[in-house]
């Protein structure tokens, strides 16, 4: 019987996968348990494994091609078994998908009735009739109407000269005809204005054409995930600002005494979340239809940037790890999801986040939360920078962090609580160890 290859689905939130490569041709013998192709999935690059053995018949889908879950990519079969009918089936279902993906967008464009919506024609506006130009001749001056002499007037009119600027030398200052000619003579006679020296013209800048390309498995992902979590989550921010100088004196003596594996910032920072979330429980939690679970473990996620995308892998039980089993354990998943090689169940089912953006000197930052944990922190980089201690200007180095907290689960006295004890622990950090 032939064996198919099918695009599984390889985590709970993968809908679609895109075809790496194959490790086999078709003609290739190929054993059950046999790694036959590589493919991206929203979370990592995951090996595709031969349920049966024969030989590649037919490779149905090529590499570099993205198919939904479910669809038939390869057949395994004996050289003379028939397989026309299963890729006929196949055939006939991929099309049958394409006519309902092309069936669900709109044929025709919405018509609008009325005048002002989207697609329908405006009322033009009224036409506006510029008010007739005040003559040159009725100019006002000072006191009154300006006196000249209809020759004056039809003179200064046809030269463009106002008649408030001539002096006139006729009886009571009317003006004359001489004093339009005077006029005329004296502007004729002006030295003519410079020419504006205008800049040099900057160098075009070359045109780059625009690019589009099909966002990744992972990209797609975190694009349904924030829209899952920003719209129907109703968020709220809490900030505090840390005060890490006996956390880095900490970092420091204990680096000095290892001789290997050393202690990171983040890992601090990992260690005073677990502690702090094992002592509020009620931020441990997630938000389900009619219920709101409390974990009894602390399941840690860890923002994790990566080529084209974000992961988090998941550091399990880490409320009761020492720090050094943490820094451990951390390094590795950190390692491992950017060259994606993470498990599935080593980025699923965290209880709360952290992200650091720290190191690309990001002084403070609001998180998304990553449903359906309630929590994520987001921190920032530590700087020195002028506090007052006890009433004298000192220099400290200070970290804010800020707590994004699902409000359906996590009211703000209760998020401003763990917020504190964490911070708590950083200032304090010999509690952590204790």
């Amino acid at each position: 019987m032939p064996t198919k290859v099918v695009m599984a689905q390889l985590s709970p939130t993968m809908e679609e996968g895109r075809l790496i490569e194959w490790k086999f041709a078709e003609g290739d013998v190929v054993s059950q348990g046999d790694v036959v192709a590589e493919i991206e999935t929203d979370k990592a690059n995951m090996d595709v494994e031969a349920l049966g053995g024969g030989v590649l018949r037919k490779i149905v889908v090529q590499a570099g091609a993205t198919v939904p879950v479910g669809a038939l990519i390869g057949v395994i079969a004996e050289p003379d078994e028939p397989i026309d009918e299963l890729l006929a089936e196949a055939a006939a279902a991929a099309e049958a998908a394409a006519a309902a993906a092309d069936g669900a967008a709109p044929s025709e464009p919405a018509v609008a009735t009325d005048a002002g919506e989207a697609g329908g024609t405006a009322a033009a506006p009224a036409a506006v009739e510029p008010a007739d130009p005040a003559p040159v001749a009725e100019a006002a001056a000072a006191g009154g109407r300006i006196k000249a002499s209809p020759v004056a007037r039809r003179m200064a009119a046809e030269g463009g000269i106002a008649l408030a600027g001539v002096a006139g030398s006729g009886p009571g200052g009317r003006i004359v005809k001489a004093d339009i000619e005077a006029a005329l003579a004296a502007r004729a006679a002006a030295p003519p204005a410079p020419a504006p020296v205008l800049p040099d013209a900057p160098a075009p800048l070359p045109h780059l054409e625009d690019r589009v390309e099909e966002p990744s498995q992972m990209r797609k992902a975190i694009a349904r995930r924030l829209a899952q979590s920003i719209g129907p989550v109703p968020h709220f921010f809490l900030t505090t600002e840390i005060d890490m100088g006996r956390a880095l004196e900490l970092r420091a003596d204990l680096n000095a005494r290892a001789a290997e594996g050393k202690i990171g910032v983040n890992d601090l920072l990992l260690k005073a979340t677990a502690e702090a979330l094992s002592r509020h429980p009620a931020v441990n939690a997630s938000w389900e239809e009619n219920a709101i679970r409390y974990h009894g473990a602390v399941h840690l996620g860890i923002a994790v940037a990566i080529d084209g995308g974000l992961i988090t892998p998941v550091l399990r039980d880490a409320g009761r790890k020492g720090l050094r089993r943490i820094s451990v354990e951390a390094r590795d998943l950190i390692t491992r999801a950017r060259e994606r090689r993470l498990a599935p169940e080593e980025y699923q089912g965290g209880t709360f986040s952290v992200s650091n953006l720290g190191m690309f000197e990001i002084d403070q930052f609001t998180a998304i939360i990553n449903p359906p944990e309630a929590g994520i922190l987001a921190i920032g980089q530590t700087v020195e920078k002028p506090v007052v201690a006890e009433g004298e200007v000192v220099v400290r180095k200070r970290m804010r962090v800020t707590m994004s907290c699902d409000h359906r689960v996590i009211d703000g006295a209760t998020g401003a609580a763990f917020l504190g004890t964490f911070k708590a622990m950083l200032e304090n950090p010999l509690e952590m160890l204790l």
